[in-house]
């Protein structure tokens, strides 16, 4: 698969993966600039837009870059089985915190503009954030345990959920 084949499989993975857990989404044509996929939260007006990066753990420097500028509500780390990693990872991160959490200056990302972490990096940083197809805030999400979990969705009319 090339890159680009790879890159629209993870924006439709995470489409789908929403849409499953309650929460409409879709793929945007590949010319919006910042973000990959639109999302409506139920109870809120305001689209969600998702900005879609793949990534692959491996040997030697495997950095995630993000463009900080981007106009974008959410960021969606999706790792894909490589040398290190033997299952696919999801991460739904909330914009504020993926850019308070970027490593700014690397040498290995493309501008100043640019945030970013290593893969395996990201994936201790952003652990709260795994599998967060309901598209929960920090503060939303708290300890999430399975009785939590379902009390929110009955409290917000949420019937259908991804299998965690």
């Amino acid at each position: 698969m090339s890159p680009g084949e790879i890159g629209d499989a993870c924006k439709m993975l995470v489409a789908a993966e929403l849409t499953l857990a309650g929460i409409p989404a879709l793929k945007v044509p590949n010319n919006c600039v910042g973000y990959d996929v639109i999302a409506h939260r139920p109870g809120h007006s305001e689209l969600q837009r998702i900005s879609v990066k793949p990534c692959m753990l491996r040997q030697g420097p495997a950095d995630i870059g993000n463009c900080l500028t981007d106009s974008f509500d959410w960021l969606a780390l999706v790792i894909l089985p490589g040398e290190s990693e033997t299952q696919r990872r999801m991460f739904l991160i909330p914009r504020d915190v993926a850019v308070e959490k970027a490593r700014r200056n690397n040498p290995t990302l493309k501008s100043p503009n640019e945030g970013g972490w290593s893969v395996g990096e990201a994936a201790n940083i952003f652990t709260l954030f795994e599998n967060n197809f309901l598209l929960l805030h920090e503060d939303e999400l708290g300890h999430p345990t399975v009785k939590g979990f379902e009390a929110w969705k009955r409290r917000n009319g949420l019937r259908m959920s991804p299998d965690w």
